[in-house]
């Protein structure tokens, strides 16, 4: 029976390329189209079509990570490439279509974090080793979007590029007093005190990444300006001229947005700038894939400009900028995926197993497609106080008259399966 449910479900959702299934019987089926783009499955548990078909988005990750399912050639890219195209083409079945609303409807109860939760799902993602993100980060160990100015740039140069960015809408001076949220291994707030000579509060609640931050900083010879707190933001209580907060909105949960907005306004100078960077989705509100809340970030979420707006609008922030970055984060992830690819040896080394490289390598890919195939950019959110606190153009941010390239990808740029 279960068979017969899934053949009627790729048949309706597989309009463009070619799947073809070997199911644990024994048993072919091929849907879609004649095309260039084709992918092939082997199903290997009995029990596999009745749990893709009641919850698709989660047994498929599953299933490649514990090998009851497997793709020829190990084409994740193929396979995931041509889920998204079909998925955004809206060939979804009726009954699947009725589960992603509901899902959507539960999902203020999934990110409904208080602290005790938001520390499990810093440690959950941030606590694994810090060497293992080394080994396919940039050399200052920046776990964000980076911004190619030119798509020559490496990701190192590129990690660079978005740090002056964002100190660069900041408008550091020298002594200024800086918050930063979410403070990662470090190398953000690291770079504000060293090369414009802030003074930076960094909070984060992965003890791994405070345990690293505070031993580049006294590395780099600015622990008298920078200092690290196992803190979360809902607990910071000084007054600062700038707060920057990178890639942390996405683990707020949608529920806690109007406090941690509030929390910004009340932790904000009068003639203070905050600067948010945070991917987002250019559709209506919807969820993070089951798959992702389990494995990877949960209670994770990538909002709505309009989710996020409005309870900015509550407070007495106001908008100064709104930057989208597009085709960055997908350049910044397809980086990061060769970088892990290469250093598998060291990650077996390290202790993981087959099955965490393949959870990363799906997590990897599946990302970078969210990015380059579904409504999913980067925001860069500026605020302040009062209209005059930030330059009335971007003018400001471009004195050395930098391209402006259409993409972060070369021309012709292909990524490798």
């Amino acid at each position: 029976m279960w068979d017969q449910i899934l053949f009627k479900m790729l048949d309706r959702l597989v309009k463009a390329g070619r799947l073809t299934v070997h199911m644990p019987d024994g048993n072919v089926r091929s849907f879609g189209t004649q095309s260039p783009n084709y992918v092939t499955l082997h199903l290997h548990d009995a029990t596999l079509p009745g749990k893709l078909i009641r919850n698709p988005e989660l047994a498929l990750g599953e299933a490649y990570m514990d090998e009851t399912m497997t793709i020829e050639n190990d084409d994740v890219r193929g396979l995931l490439t041509l889920i998204v195209e079909n998925f955004q083409s809206g060939h979804l079945p009726f009954f699947q279509k009725l589960a992603r609303q509901a899902r959507i409807a539960k999902r203020k109860y999934d990110q409904w974090i208080p602290l005790g939760r938001a520390r499990k799902n810093a440690a959950h993602h941030y606590d694994i080793s810090t060497q293992f993100y080394y080994l396919f980060l940039d050399e200052d160990r920046q776990y964000t979007c980076s911004y190619f100015r030119d798509p020559s740039d490496t990701l190192e140069q590129a990690q660079i590029n978005k740090k002056a960015h964002i100190a660069g809408k900041l408008l550091i001076q020298p002594g200024m007093r800086v918050l930063d949220i979410g403070s990662g291994w470090g190398g953000l707030a690291i770079t504000l005190a060293k090369e414009y000579g802030a003074h930076v509060t960094g909070v984060t609640l992965s003890k791994e990444q405070l345990t690293a931050a505070t031993a580049r900083a006294k590395e780099q010879g600015v622990a008298d300006k920078v200092k690290f707190r196992l803190q979360d933001y809902r607990d910071v209580t000084d007054t600062f001229d700038r707060i920057v907060s990178v890639g942390m909105l996405e683990h707020v949960g949608q529920p806690q947005y109007a406090t941690y907005f509030s929390q910004i306004d009340r932790n904000l100078a009068e003639d203070g700038i905050a600067l948010i960077h945070f991917i987002g989705r250019t559709s209506p509100p919807g969820n993070l894939s089951p798959w992702f809340q389990k494995y990877i970030f949960p209670g994770g979420y990538t909002p709505a400009l309009s989710e996020v707006l409005r309870e900015v609008e509550k407070t007495g922030l106001e908008q100064a900028d709104i930057e989208v970055w597009r085709t960055h984060y997908d350049r910044t992830l397809y980086e990061w995926l060769i970088r892990f690819e290469a250093k598998l040896d060291e990650v077996r080394a390290m202790g993981y197993d087959e099955r965490f490289i393949r959870m990363w390598r799906y997590y990897l890919i599946a990302s970078e497609l969210s990015m380059s195939r579904m409504p999913h950019v980067l925001f860069h959110l500026q605020l302040e106080k009062h209209q005059t606190t930030v330059p009335i153009t971007r003018d400001y941010l471009y004195v050395d008259g930098a391209p402006e390239p259409h993409s972060a990808f070369p021309a012709g740029f292909v990524p490798e399966k």
